[in-house]
């Protein structure tokens, strides 16, 4: 007998035909096996699952693999399971969210009101952050409808980052915007460029042009820089990290996302930025058209590129710290900002580092600011 043959489903079958096979009846097999005659005959029945233990009993028994029996117990019980099980079609959305979502940093940072992920909540509070009425619209999924129309694909953590920038944006109170205020904000940026303490006007001076500027502190693994998108096609958000917290970073994706908004970019889709301070600030052939334009801009910005390609081609490759401070005043900018372009230019970024001061400190204290221990209420 073939003890592998297809028409075996259960243990039970099996050693049915085994005993068949060896003119056994239940009752002696109860007593090989040390076992009344119901036992045995619950073992044929398929009413007694076959463990490891006695699997290799029968094995010694009737001379067929252990294995073989306890495959066929596993088949057995994932087809009895099968026809018991209840389907649940909001498992997977629960799997997607609870294995996705940064729930736990979103109830730290106060985003939603939950004691812990096992909190009743939770389901709830996530409806209520991402404004929809079923967990399965929450734009996180990857099956529900991009609300926001991400530019790149963008993780769980960075949609719910944007959301919270959205959320403190929409309540708001800016004046009506216009690309002559914007235009005459980044004129007047550039007068504070050559001093740190000079950027805490900048939060002011962007709600005056009609510009909805919001900080958030970034989540863990999200790796955002800035956010430019509009609400309603009329108003302009900028939203920013400082997860670089350096005087050039926080320049460069300032001066990126105000020339999305010059260009009118982030209306049909979020232009979210991510990795600004290497790959991600460059100008060749394979950068999109939108961030080529933005990268240029914003590192014109910081320091002319053409005055910066001279001073290299003098004073390469060592640069004293009198060559750096001389070029700086020469052009008015803080000695930070040529640090942080040489940087790049050079693609050496471990460099130069003492002269890149920090600005958190600086441009939080007056701007709508969450993170870093701060949250703000919304309503």
């Amino acid at each position: 007998m073939n003890a592998d043959s297809p028409e075996f489903r259960t243990p039970g079958q099996l050693i049915e035909a085994l005993l068949r096979e060896k003119g056994w009846t239940r009752a002696v097999l109860g007593l090989v096996l040390g076992v009344d005659e119901t036992s045995a005959g619950k073992l044929v029945a398929g009413k007694r699952a076959v463990d490891a233990e006695l699997a290799l009993t029968l094995e010694e028994i009737f001379g067929v693999p252990a294995e073989r029996f306890l495959e066929l117990q596993k088949s057995y019980d994932l087809a009895k399971a099968r026809l018991a099980a209840r389907p649940d079609p909001d498992r997977a959305t629960r799997a997607q969210i609870f294995g996705g979502l940064p729930i736990a940093d979103m109830i730290k940072r106060g985003w939603i009101v939950a004691e812990s992920v096992r909190d009743p909540n939770v389901q709830p509070e996530l409806m209520r952050f991402f404004g929809v009425n079923r967990l399965e619209d929450i734009e996180a999924l990857p099956h529900a409808a991009k609300k926001t129309q991400v530019s790149a694909e963008a993780t769980p953590a960075q949609i719910a980052w944007l959301y919270r920038v959205k959320q403190l944006a929409s309540e708001m109170l800016v004046a009506r915007y216009s690309d002559d205020a914007l235009r005459q904000a980044i004129g007047k940026f550039s007068a504070f460029l050559s001093a740190a303490e000079e950027a805490r006007k900048v939060p002011r001076l962007l709600m005056e042009a009609g510009v909805r500027f919001v900080i958030v502190e970034t989540l863990p693994s999200a790796k955002i820089d800035g956010v430019c998108f509009w609400l309603d096609d009329r108003s302009p958000v900028i939203g920013m990290t400082l997860r670089f917290d350096r005087i050039d970073n926080f320049w460069f994706v300032l001066r990126h996302e105000c020339e999305h908004i010059l260009r009118g970019h982030g209306r049909a889709a979020v232009m979210l930025d991510t990795d600004l301070s290497r790959e991600g600030a460059g100008t060749g052939p394979n950068v999109p058209e939108e961030e080529r334009v933005a990268n240029e801009a914003a590192a014109n910005f910081c320091v002319p590129k053409t005055k910066l390609h001279a001073f290299i081609a003098r004073k390469a490759p060592l640069f004293y710290d009198a060559d750096i401070r001389g070029f700086a005043k020469t052009i008015g900018v803080h000695p930070g900002l040529v640090a942080g372009q040489l940087r790049h230019a050079m693609q050496q970024y471990t460099r130069f580092g003492d002269y890149l001061v920090k600005m958190r400190s600086i441009v939080v204290p007056n701007a709508i600011a969450d993170g870093w221990g701060n949250v703000v209420p919304t309503g």
